[in-house]
């Protein structure tokens, strides 16, 4: 007999599975009677058993004290009597990275309905490109770190953080050809770190960081925010791909979420809700992906997403991935079917940037794609240049 407990951690074909021996008293009786293969079967099992143990319960092994939703047991420790019998156990447990998301998407949902829905602005009156796409790149720019000139060569905090997108996203979209659509790249690292606490969500590094999480998040918002209102004003559709980042893991879910609620009744603005680190559009005959960088290296992108989203890699001739993460750029890599583009910040270097002497210029990236013929137009714009 299988322990029923085992079936909550388990699969809807696993419980199934376990159902079906404890039902018919073996793995031949169930599989005779279900159709399936004692393989499948037996397999089914076990994977269930692994996902108990990883949660710490595997009673077999005297792991019976299962660690709450959303964690895993690290360690399990269990001490014995004179007489062999468990007296006593300890339970280490950390973070289940999935199961956090997968909870935290949960309560984005439900919390999404009650943001106020804005209205739709006016479509912009002059004459525009159909032809022409405006990709406007904007990654690592940590919003909520804080620099300090006389160690990195310029001032980063809440304030500037804002300003500087402001100015430079203006200046990106007005020194730009008169594209008909546009597609806002935000890859990633837009928060310097993803909770009250300031340290990477990994690894646990302290950051340097300015001010509460609350003033940071409202930071945020307001500067996405007015950067869409001002693509919206200049385009006639707008596109934004709000990517995950090593830093932002958790935050990137909600403010896609979140966004896409506050702009559900504008019929000119999609936002990418794609739950996985890769992203794709469509133009024409061209196909763009984006991926912060922190989970794939450039060579490997383009077999990710030739696998991810075959059929829009089937469908174009012309295809470009973007990501960020490194703080530099490389020069343009010819992959075998795609090209792909790593791009600067336009923030300014923290304490560890500049004491690991990176020394990349800051930048952010504005690339023209033609709907027949692919990228035909590219630009640069730097912070001093709209300071």
């Amino acid at each position: 007999m299988i322990d029923e407990r085992i079936k909550e951690w388990a699969s809807p074909a696993q419980r199934e599975s376990i159902d079906a021996v404890n039902q018919y008293g073996g793995v031949t009786a169930a599989a005779k009677a279900t159709g399936k293969t004692k393989g499948t079967i037996s397999q089914n099992i076990g994977r269930a058993k692994q996902r108990a143990a990883r949660h710490g319960y595997a009673p077999e092994n005297h792991m019976t004290h299962p660690v709450p939703d959303g964690f895993i047991a690290k360690g399990v420790s269990t001490y014995f009597d004179r007489d062999g019998n468990a007296a006593g156990q300890w339970v280490k447990s950390s973070i289940d990275q999935d199961r956090q998301r997968e909870l935290l998407e949960q309560w984005v949902e439900s919390v999404s309905a009650d943001i106020p829905r804005l209205k739709p602005l006016p479509t912009p009156k002059i004459e525009l490109n159909d032809r022409l796409l405006n990709m406007h790149v904007i990654t690592d720019y940590h919003v909520g770190m804080l620099a300090w000139k006389r160690e990195g060569g310029a001032n980063w905090d809440l304030n500037v953080a804002k300003e500087t997108l402001a100015k430079a996203f203006r200046h990106m979209i007005q020194t730009s050809p008169p594209a008909e659509t546009c597609v806002i790249a935000q890859l990633g690292d837009f928060l310097h770190f993803d909770g009250l606490a300031p340290v990477t969500p990994s690894s646990g590094h302290i950051l340097d960081a300015d001010g509460r999480f609350q003033k940071i998040v409202d930071v945020a918002v307001k500067a996405l925010r007015g950067t869409i209102d001002l693509a919206l004003a200049k385009y006639k559709t707008v596109h934004v791909v709000m990517a995950e980042g090593n830093h932002d893991m958790a935050s990137s879910v909600w403010l896609r979420s979140m966004f896409a609620a506050l702009y559900e009744n504008e019929p000119r603005l999609t936002i990418d809700q794609s739950a996985k680190p890769y992203y794709v559009h469509q133009f024409g005959k061209t196909m763009l992906g984006f991926h912060h960088g922190h989970l794939a290296k450039p060579s490997q992108l383009p077999g990710i997403f030739a696998a991810e989203f075959a059929p829009i890699w089937g469908a174009t001739e012309y295809r470009y991935a973007h990501c960020g993460h490194l703080h530099h750029k490389h020069e343009l890599r010819d992959y075998p079917g795609m090209t792909v583009d790593q791009h600067r910040t336009l923030a300014a270097k923290d304490a560890y940037s500049s004491r690991h002497g990176y020394a990349a210029p800051r930048s952010a990236d504005t690339i023209t794609y033609h709907r027949e013929f692919g990228q035909c137009w590219s630009s640069t714009t730097s912070p001093e240049m709209v300071a």
